[in-house]
């Protein structure tokens, strides 16, 4: 049976700071700039969401990609759509978020609820020039 990949792309708005409370104001500065205003700053952020599996032969799916859209919705995407990472999100709490930590964060929403394929790799898009990819490692 052939195993294939399959992604979805989901977009979310959302605030933070990047910021290390055991660091020094200047330390903060100095490392995460722009990224360490006090007043917060946004992004528009583009998630790939790859999950790998057989082809189901009654369905011609690995996973409905509706399913998938579904899942990663309730499980991550309304969770921090428009919302300020440092402060509205349960799973980001006493974590920097960063871009590598968000995403980690985000796998650990999702993996458990994609089946019956496997996730295999997130891509998270902070800008158009920026992204961080995540494999479950």
């Amino acid at each position: 049976m052939p195993v294939v990949t399959v992604t979805r792309r989901l977009h979310f708005n959302a605030a933070h700071r990047v910021h290390n409370p055991a660091l020094s104001d200047e330390e903060n500065e100095h490392l995460f700039g722009k990224c360490n205003n006090p007043n917060w700053h946004g992004h528009n952020y583009i998630l790939d969401v790859s999950v790998r599996g057989p082809v189901d032969d009654r369905t011609g799916y690995v996973l409905d990609l509706a399913a998938l859209k579904r899942i990663a919705e309730e499980r991550a995407v309304d969770r921090i759509d428009h919302k300020n990472f440092n402060l509205d999100v349960p799973f980001m709490r006493g974590v920097i978020p960063t871009s590598e930590n968000i995403v980690v964060g985000i796998w650990r929403e999702l993996e458990p609820a994609i089946r019956p394929g496997k996730l295999v790799k997130l891509v998270l898009w902070e800008t158009p020039n920026n992204y961080v990819e995540y494999t479950g490692e």
